[in-house]
């Protein structure tokens, strides 16, 4: 099991105290991780490993320029916070600007409610992906290639900064993806599912209903006739309306890809009109419960609920404190790092379309001709460009 050294919170405020006079601002990051990855492709095991890392991150900001160190031998610390300090000393010719946030003496940890996956050997987890990968094959003959994908993280991070902040935060993630494609001569269809929580083993066991839908609709897909090229009217289900709004919406309003470009900040200006009167849309970690949620964004920002659109208008971004600082905006705790290798960039947590006020059966009337799209394949943004595939 991964472990930091039990002295290590007195250890960071020593050396926070020693080197915070010399940049405006100064953070350093810890993390213990361990986990498990396992990839199967048609019955061939592609990845099974597990792995533990022990490392960290310095980030530095002075007039501005920021300097970033990361580590995987502790011993080296010191070392690192000197580099990342020349680096921001180096570069910063303005002025730093960062949202004000109070500072955080405290410790949260996601409580699991069953199995700790970390429980769990590796061989068991192998056995419930081969049982899958054996349903998802069972199905039809057209079934030419399955994939199953199981992962789980445990992390303990440790945030310390020159503002006062001591702030410690362990979770655990778990997630599996089932693929099935058919093919009957030159049709070929996917079917694929999603699942995982931040709750329990148990959760990503006894899916098997789950999974064979996924293998169905690929080999149902194959008889159905391709949509004529048209403008539609579509209903979509809520799957698909948050990969929608993930990628036409929800990575616009990360203020990191829009607040040094005028023509987007132009695009994504407060008050502008993009919708009807009844179109709410909201971002945050705030709401417990889900894989988006947490307590404090990387940068020890408390979570928040931001509202983005609210009557169909825009109304808010979401921000880093650099971002909001220099837009003169509130910080809205979505600054997020994907490890120690990597600084943290304003990114969604939670994001998502307000219930409206049409009961679901209604949504269907009036329409004489349209597309009802269900579950997603993918999707990307680039800048106002982009694209979505509905799984059905």
């Amino acid at each position: 099991m991964a472990t930091l050294p039990a002295n290590i919170k007195d250890l960071l405020s020593d050396l926070i105290a020693r080197y915070r006079s010399r940049v405006d601002y100064l953070a350093v990051r810890l993390e213990a991780a361990e986990g498990a990855d396992i990839f199967l492709r048609s019955d061939k095991i592609e990845t099974l490993t597990e792995g533990i890392a022990i490392g960290g991150q310095v980030r530095a900001c002075h007039k501005g320029g920021w300097g970033f160190a990361s580590f995987n031998q502790l011993s080296t610390l010191s070392d690192r916070i000197e580099e990342a300090i020349v680096a921001a000393r180096l570069v910063g010719e303005e002025e730093t600007l960062l949202a004000p946030i109070p500072p955080i003496q405290t410790t949260c940890t996601l409580p699991l409610t069953g199995t700790d996956p970390r429980q769990i050997p590796l061989s068991q987890k192998k056995a419930l992906c081969q049982h899958y990968s054996d349903i998802l094959r069972s199905i039809s003959p057209h079934i030419t290639t399955t994939s199953i994908r199981y992962g789980d993280s445990a992390q303990h991070v440790i945030l310390a900064t020159s503002e006062g902040t001591l702030l410690e935060q362990s979770w655990v993630d778990m997630e599996m993806r089932f693929a099935a494609t058919a093919r009957n001569g030159e049709t070929v269809q996917t079917g694929r599912e999603t699942t995982g929580s931040r709750k329990a083993y148990e959760d990503l066991v006894g899916l098997d209903a789950q999974v064979r839908h996924a293998a169905q609709r690929a080999v149902d897909s194959l008889a159905l006739p391709p949509v004529r090229g048209n403008t539609y009217t579509v209903v979509i289900d809520p799957v698909l309306t948050g990969l929608f709004v993930h990628e036409s919406f929800g990575h616009l309003s990360e203020a990191d890809m829009t607040y040094e470009n005028p023509d987007l900040m132009e695009v994504m200006s407060l008050g502008r009109q993009f919708g009807p009167s009844d179109l709410q849309i909201f971002d945050g970690a705030a709401p417990a419960g889900h894989r988006g949620s947490y307590f404090y964004d990387d940068e020890g920002t408390p979570a928040t609920t931001t509202q983005l659109i609210k009557d169909g208008m825009l109304v808010g971004r979401l921000h880093s404190r650099e971002t909001a600082g220099k837009l003169g905006e509130l910080a809205t705790g979505n600054a997020r790092g994907l490890n120690y290798h990597y600084p943290p960039i304003v990114r969604m947590t939670n994001t998502w379309i307000e219930r409206g006020q049409t009961p679901v059966a209604d949504l269907f009337n009036g329409i004489q001709e349209g597309v009802y799209a269900r579950n997603w394949l993918g999707g990307m943004t680039n800048g106002e460009m982009f694209t979505f595939t509905a799984g059905e």
